[in-house]
């Protein structure tokens, strides 16, 4: 079936649409939707919720939204929900956006050498089916932060987390391996197993 992703991030598609492989996934832009919702939420699971429920509002259909980020223990969990529009160490109230590379180095250069360097993407992903149906997810992927990016995969903060059960960082792994163990995979594949079980 078709399933629309809260999400104007072309790589996100191409994530989403390889973890589930059954069903067409489109986002807003493909049907000329504009779509930005403001992400007033606390937390990872309140964005993802603002975002379903208003692309279906638009849509009528199901929806899937995450929202994810980065949380990095010596920063109190910082960026976290702010980690897509990361200014600062609290995030950025005037909503700057710097692109990826900007953020890596940021974030680098806020931990500095604080030998605690662990940290996790974080993944609240939502299947929206109606106001009154819906299932939600949360899932992680451990790993620690380095002082270089390294790897030429995936995007965002994928080149400074590295994972070392895998001796590598999440911007290194092979796609198909990211999918399986990554934070957005792991939620993804709940999701799946929801969707194999429902009538819709």
């Amino acid at each position: 079936m078709t399933i629309w992703l809260a999400s104007g991030n072309t790589h996100k598609k191409k994530e989403i649409a390889a973890i589930f492989p059954l069903h067409t996934v489109k986002i807003p832009k493909d049907a000329g939707i504009y779509f930005d919702p403001d992400e007033t939420g606390a937390d990872f699971l309140e964005n993802a919720m603002i975002k379903a429920k208003a692309l279906y509002d638009i849509v009528k259909e199901p929806v899937i939204a995450d929202d994810s980020g980065i949380c990095v223990d010596a920063l109190d969990g910082q960026p976290g929900i702010y980690s897509a529009r990361y200014a600062g160490r609290y995030g950025s109230e005037d909503g700057k956006k710097l692109d990826a590379a900007e953020r890596n180095a940021l974030l680098i250069q806020e931990l500095g050498d604080h030998p605690n360097r662990k940290a996790r993407f974080v993944c609240a992903m939502v299947l929206f089916l109606s106001p009154d149906r819906f299932f939600a997810v949360q899932e992680t992927l451990e790993g620690e932060i380095i002082q270089h990016e390294k790897g030429s995969g995936g995007f965002g903060y994928d080149p400074i987390l590295y994972i070392p059960e895998k001796g590598m960082t999440a911007a290194e792994l092979p796609e198909e391996e990211k999918n399986r163990i990554s934070h957005r995979g792991k939620a993804g594949k709940c999701i799946n197993e929801i969707l194999r079980n429902l009538e819709i």
